[in-house]
């Protein structure tokens, strides 16, 4: 163990990259068209512990489901996990490290699923020019405009005109009611 103390004598000009001189298949978990999942249901030292094993390349992840420590299930799908989702959910605890925590980073995939769903019933019940307002917004993210296109004047005068609801979720939920309102007023009316 050495006794020197402060930063290495000699710093690394060029970042290392994992697996620099081997060729990679795109195709292969993990490549351009088979990215890793979304790391779910861990704390977020966890998270940065997982996020530290894929950008080194150490990360290894699960070629089949593996057993959750609680229910003895083969239900755990993610690297690294010892618990299964629903475990991990139903005990309030992160599902790699085991530790209660109040907050827990990522989505569900029921969650993710439940929303999804609720955007395409919001789209499907929605005029023709708010659908195609939302999927521009949607296609677009929510990038904001950058400092060199401060040459382009930005009208938000009409914003409220336009597209009614400030966010994704606001229209969703104002898409919804319209729809429950506009189904009671024909069992009324019939």
């Amino acid at each position: 163990m050495s006794t020197r103390q402060g930063p290495p004598k000699h710093q690394n000009k060029v970042a290392w990259k994992p697996h620099a001189g081997q060729k990679i298949n795109e195709t292969e978990v993990g490549g351009k068209f088979r990215p890793y999942s979304d790391i779910t249901g861990v704390c977020a030292r966890c998270k940065d512990q997982i996020d530290w094993k894929r950008r080194y390349g150490k990360y290894k992840p699960l070629s089949e489901p593996a057993k959750c420590q609680r229910c003895s299930k083969r239900a755990v799908r993610q690297a690294y996990h010892n618990l299964c989702t629903s475990c991990a959910k139903e005990h309030g605890v992160c599902a790699k490290c085991c530790c209660k925590t109040d907050k827990i980073v990522g989505r569900d995939i029921t969650e993710v699923e439940a929303e999804r769903k609720a955007v395409e019933d919001a789209l499907k019940h929605a005029r023709e020019r708010d659908r195609r307002t939302l999927l521009r917004a949607m296609s677009k993210g929510s990038s904001e405009p950058k400092e060199s296109e401060g040459s382009k004047i930005i009208d938000r005068s009409r914003e409220g005109e336009l597209f009614p609801a400030k966010s994704i979720d606001e229209y969703v939920a104002q898409a919804v009611e319209n729809n429950i309102r506009d189904q009671q007023d024909s069992l009324i009316c019939n």
